[in-house]
């Protein structure tokens, strides 16, 4: 929902430390697959209940996702990479719902399967967007940095990273979190529906007025 107002904030935050880390030879994509590495390392650690443990590797994931973009901006951004951390990312939001679930099976495996149901759809509604977009070879003014049509919604990627770090600072409390988020992740599968309804119902891109991430 405000990714779009983060995005810029962040890319100037990184950026020292992006044109150190290129200084060095580190490229993009070694940091997509570094960050999704310790990304999975956050399954075992909730499994486990080591909820401090977790929230550090889920935060560096995070960062490492913002840094890649921040070093493929240096140079050229590739359409490798971009797939890369779009496909590795939908992967690791299902790890964490996925790991609470392993902890307590009798408390969460419910929640769970709802919440990564509802990221089926999110993920998926804003890939076939992505694709029909991609066709038309239309980007989004929101997000001229991303590597794909980015549609936004109720729930993007700050507000499911938010999600994370209070189920992980509350870990009682993850079957309601997970309610609520999966709830607000239907709006969004919802509202993407609708949008791609209205942009792709008669074979004709809209004009700039009438595409869904106007302002």
């Amino acid at each position: 929902m405000i990714d779009s107002v983060l995005l810029p904030w962040a890319g100037r935050a990184l950026g020292p430390l992006a044109r150190f880390v290129a200084a060095r030879g580190i490229e993009a994509d070694h940091i997509t697959i570094a960050g999704f590495i310790v990304g999975v390392l956050a399954l075992p650690a909730l499994a486990f209940g080591f909820w401090g443990t977790a929230l550090v590797l889920i935060l560096v994931n995070r960062l490492a996702d913002g840094l890649d973009g921040a070093v493929a901006r240096l140079g050229q951004p590739t359409d490798r990479g971009a797939f890369l951390d779009i496909a590795l990312d939908f992967v690791f939001y299902a790890l964490v719902p996925l790991g609470f679930a392993l902890h307590d099976p009798a408390a969460n495996a419910l929640p769970a399967a709802v919440l990564i149901a509802s990221f089926a759809g999110t993920g998926s509604s804003f890939l076939a967007f992505a694709t029909i977009a991609g066709k038309a070879g239309i980007t989004t003014p929101k997000y001229p940095t991303k590597g794909i049509y980015y549609l936004g919604g109720l729930t993007e990627g700050f507000e499911t990273i938010a999600i994370f770090v209070l189920m992980c600072l509350f870990p009682g409390a993850f079957p309601v979190l997970a309610y609520v988020f999966a709830a607000a992740c239907a709006v969004t599968t919802v509202l993407r529906w609708r949008q791609g309804w209205i942009a792709f119902g008669d074979g004709r891109w809209p004009s700039v007025d009438e595409r869904p991430d106007h302002e």
